[in-house]
């Protein structure tokens, strides 16, 4: 598989992607009864429309899941050894690419398509599933906390049977990333009923600041390394965001 983020993220970074993802899935859902993030429920809603015959709505709901699959392949391309050394910092492309497309949709008239929201917002969430992956030392996803939520469980029992500080630590980890995506959909339900369209651009001010936070992580260790004597990074360590 290929990848443009090959940098675990930090907890600050996970806990604020985290947030996104709630509140996309909130803003959507309470706009569209659409799901904008990982696609089972999309799908789950396609195959109810579809058993009832309710045609025209189970193809609407094609359209989320084919922009999602878009944006999942345009990360695949990014990553691709010749792509690379066209895009120098595909991280940041990808970064600014979400803050501009939910930014156009904050813009937006009330009235506007739905298929441009669900389409924007889940290209968006796509590039997000894609690219950060790797909380700290173990896997992890923004967007959904089903997988979270067992990893937090799990690592809460090895370290109350083990004593494992490790495990403690990840448990900790997970914990704050379930409740971040826990605020952020409380978050982006409230102010979307409160502002509707314009809400949105909350997650693009969080991705504003996780590009921040990207950016200052690689310059401090650009910093670093000369002082430490290095030499050049090594194929395998991370592009610049």
């Amino acid at each position: 598989m290929a990848t443009i983020h090959r940098r675990p993220d930090t907890v600050p970074v996970g806990t604020l992607l985290a947030a996104v993802g709630g509140f996309l899935d909130a803003y959507t859902f309470i706009r569209y009864n659409v799901f904008a993030n990982l696609q089972s429920g999309n799908v789950l809603l396609l195959c109810l429309e579809a058993t009832a015959r309710h045609w025209h709505r189970a193809i609407s709901l094609l359209v989320p899941v084919a922009a999602f699959g878009v944006g999942v392949l345009l990360v695949e391309v990014l990553g691709l050894p010749g792509v690379e050394r066209l895009v120098r910092r595909p991280l940041r492309l990808v970064l600014t690419l979400q803050i501009a497309a939910l930014t156009v949709v904050a813009a937006l008239p009330a009235d506007a398509p739905e298929h441009v929201t669900t389409v924007t917002v889940s290209f968006v969430a796509a590039l997000q599933f894609s690219t950060f992956t790797t909380l700290r030392d173990a896997p992890y996803t923004t967007l959904a906390e089903s997988g979270n939520m067992q990893k937090a469980l799990v690592a809460a029992h090895q370290w109350m049977a083990g004593k494992d500080p490790a495990a403690a630590r990840r448990a900790g980890r997970y914990g704050l990333i379930v409740t971040a995506f826990v605020a952020g959909a409380a978050g982006g339900a409230i102010l979307t009923r409160l502002a509707g369209p314009p809400a949105v651009g909350t997650a693009a001010a969080l991705l504003a600041a996780v590009l921040a936070l990207e950016i200052h992580q690689t310059r401090r260790l650009e910093r670093q390394a000369p002082e430490s004597g290095a030499g050049p990074a090594p194929s395998s360590s991370p592009p610049p965001p």
